[in-house]
């Protein structure tokens, strides 16, 4: 076996993989969204999720992973992974406006104490996008080098 059909095998099994961690990275995502809901919603009744890390190292990781398959030649990548930054803006965005019209009702807790699920989903949907800009960087460095050479790197 050549290297290229060996790259050709590694990048389907590795796409394989990567349908498997968006899914998973998807299912992570609307758990974790539900629960920030219930929180904003029950203000504060319910424990902060506490799980922005644990999502944030899964959605790394799928990225990175899918940029890895971008660099092993795969030429029509899917962009399934923005679906995860407009997401998150969406419901951060959505949920300041339904505090915004109820005069900041949410940021307050049922004991009278000041919340944090806001602030919390902002970090969350700012390092989301952090993630998406720095693999949109990765595409745009691969590129630049593929120009550089002429060619398409591993192809």
């Amino acid at each position: 076996m050549d290297i290229i059909s060996k790259i050709r095998s590694i990048r389907e099994i590795e796409e394989k993989i990567n349908r498997n961690l968006f899914f998973i990275c998807g299912v992570v995502t609307v758990v974790i969204m539900a629960m920030y809901l219930i929180e904003f919603f029950s203000r504060g009744r319910f424990s902060p999720a506490d799980m922005s890390l644990f999502y944030l190292g899964i959605l790394v990781i799928y990225s990175f992973h899918k940029e890895l398959i971008r660099w092993l030649g795969k030429r029509k990548a899917e962009r399934r992974g923005e679906y995860f930054v407009y997401g998150w803006i969406a419901l951060t965005t959505a949920l300041y406006l339904v505090n915004f019209f109820s005069m900041s009702y949410f940021d307050i807790g049922a004991d009278g104490t000041r919340l944090t699920t806001l602030r919390e989903l902002s970090m969350i949907s700012v390092e989301v996008l952090a993630i998406f800009i720095m693999t949109r960087s990765l595409k745009i460095l691969k590129l630049q080098l593929e120009k550089r050479k002429g060619k398409s790197i591993l192809s």
